[in-house]
């Protein structure tokens, strides 16, 4: 976020999604590929400057080439809180490099 560029956070597989919960009785958001990283790259451009943290962080392998992370992501902006979100990420070692398959955000109040 601080220099605006994304291509090294585009390591998606085709097929990836990401779904993103916003109420607790409300449906997900989900999004493909292709809206994903239009998405990313729109709010990293509106953020530029700002400092994404990544805490809590537990890794989980299912096998040699499948892992699960789970953490908190908070982004602020100078020292002012601008979101806070659990992140569950699943990640498999394809043609030699490690993919991110599908991703769930939530948001913590």
């Amino acid at each position: 976020m601080i220099s605006g560029d994304t291509s090294s956070l585009e390591r998606m597989t085709n097929d990836y999604y990401v779904a993103f919960f916003k109420g607790t009785n409300e449906q997900p958001i989900i999004f493909n590929r292709k809206d994903a990283v239009t998405g990313m790259r729109q709010s990293v451009k509106q953020m530029l400057g700002a400092n994404k943290r990544f805490e809590n962080r537990i890794i989980r392998l299912k096998n040699n080439n499948h892992t699960v992370v789970f953490y908190e992501q908070l982004i602020y902006k100078g020292a002012e809180l601008l979101s806070r979100l659990f992140t569950i990420e699943d990640w498999q070692f394809l043609d030699g490099k490690w993919m991110i398959v599908r991703e769930i955000e939530e948001p913590i109040d």
